[in-house]
């Protein structure tokens, strides 16, 4: 990435005509994301006419549904072309927002939410598996491309949803939804367009290397050292909900800062991540850049919390600066997470069961979405500053024991295979710590 830019590497980037494809499907993907998210809220409320209790437990039926998205994707992709289930994941999803347009039942919209919910994190799975097998070992740089063009997607989706919201009729929610299936259509044609990566199973398979059966692949859930990796992950994703959460309802409740700051929030982050994606990806590229990103994630999400605590009771101006500048700590700690948590899940499994490994690694963001609004309004922001400066110090813990216990793994896994070649792989997963 020396001397290149976003354009340029968004031009040329790891895997070729098939990222840059892929890329594209990702974007037009999440511009329609967006403008499902910005209007989803409203159109529950005031056109299925939901009440608080009724939202809040669809919205938790569907973030529940959405762990399951992760592992199923993950397994199928040992047995199925990941662009084929990739496919038929955007096809679901344009069906069910499709059931939206003709169901208001609230009974009935749980299961649609939840297939809604279940597809979509399977499809974001999906995409990591492509990603890792066309671009290889610069990974990390596809990966800081694509969370640059999602965020540049998801403030365009965010500004179509503007204008519909300004409308505010039904139909006007409706074009909305047709919009956001419109970009699952896109995103499937596009897809359709790139080839296969090859190797099931593999994150990227050498030329002659035949992929490993399903049946011989080990497993994930029987990994004590890769599900310890993916416990610590969860927690150490908190950075989204303190930054969509935490922030503006501390800045309403608890300082004196205007009502208006809230959005700046979502438009500082936006920007800093399409600035500093690839810069933070250059930096802790590699499995040891991601284990030591894991460490300064820590330090810098107490940093945010410090800024937090500090903004409690104050005055409009100083707590203002305070919130927008915790923002910025915590929007950089979401880039070293984003860059660590993919490549430590990566290199952390064994060689020929990366497909599944990764769809249980993925399970972290679906966890921390569902559990870890409930964790900063019932228990961090319950108990008040002393919370935020809690929250900061026990993530600083948690970092550093992921890094450690992901550099021993690390090492035992290179010791396995250097010593014993491929076929002692696997039995040294169950083991690994």
């Amino acid at each position: 990435m020396r001397g290149n830019g976003l354009i340029a590497q968004l031009r040329r980037p790891p895997g070729g005509r098939d990222a840059r494809i892929m890329l594209l499907a990702q974007c037009v993907d999440r511009t329609g994301t967006g403008v499902w998210a910005a209007a989803s809220v409203l159109y529950f409320t005031y056109v299925c006419g939901m009440d608080a209790r009724q939202l809040g437990l669809l919205l938790g039926v569907g973030a529940v549904a959405g762990i399951a998205g992760s592992p199923l994707a993950g397994r199928a992709a040992e047995r199925v072309p990941v662009r084929w289930l990739l496919i038929g994941c955007h096809l679901l999803r344009l069906g069910a927002m499709g059931l939206l347009l003709v169901v208001d039942d609230f009974a009935a919209l749980l299961p649609v939410v939840a297939l809604i919910c279940l597809a979509e994190r399977a499809a974001k799975t999906l995409e990591m598996l492509f990603a890792t097998r066309v671009a290889g070992e610069r990974r990390a740089t596809y990966q800081a491309l694509f969370r640059s063009v999602a965020n540049a997607g998801y403030a365009l989706g965010a500004g179509v949803a503007a204008i519909g919201l300004a409308v505010g009729t039904t139909a006007a929610y409706r074009v909305l939804i047709l919009a956001n299936g419109l970009s699952y259509v896109l995103a499937a044609v596009l897809v359709w367009r790139t080839r296969e990566p090859s190797g099931r199973g593999l994150v990227a398979a050498k030329a002659g290397e035949a992929p490993a059966g399903a049946a011989a692949a080990p497993s994930p859930w029987r990994d004590r050292g890769y599900l310890r990796f993916v416990l610590l992950d969860m927690p150490l994703n908190l950075d989204d909900s303190v930054l969509n959460v935490g922030l503006p309802l501390w800045l309403v409740h608890h300082t004196g800062a205007p009502h208006a700051v809230v959005p700046v929030f979502l438009v500082l982050n936006t920007v800093l991540v399409v600035l500093l994606q690839l810069r933070v990806s250059a930096w802790a590229e590699g499995a040891l850049g991601a284990a030591a990103a894991v460490r300064w994630y820590g330090v810098t999400v107490l940093g945010g919390c410090l800024l937090i605590a500090l903004a409690t009771g104050a005055g409009p101006v100083l707590a203002s600066v305070a919130l927008l500048a915790a923002a910025m700590l915590i929007t950089l700690a979401e880039l070293l997470r984003s860059v660590s948590s993919w490549e430590l899940a990566v290199v952390l499994a064994p060689p020929g069961a990366q497909a599944s490994y990764l769809g249980v690694a993925g399970m972290s963001q679906s966890v921390q979405k569902s559990v870890g609004p409930l964790l900063l309004t019932g228990v961090v922001m319950a108990a008040g500053p002393v919370g935020w400066l809690g929250l900061g110090a026990a993530t600083v813990g948690l970092g550093a024991l992921q890094r450690r216990a992901s550099l021993r793994r690390l090492a035992a896994l290179g010791g396995a295979a250097g010593g014993a070649g491929a076929e002692s792989a696997r039995p040294v997963t169950a083991s690994v710590g």
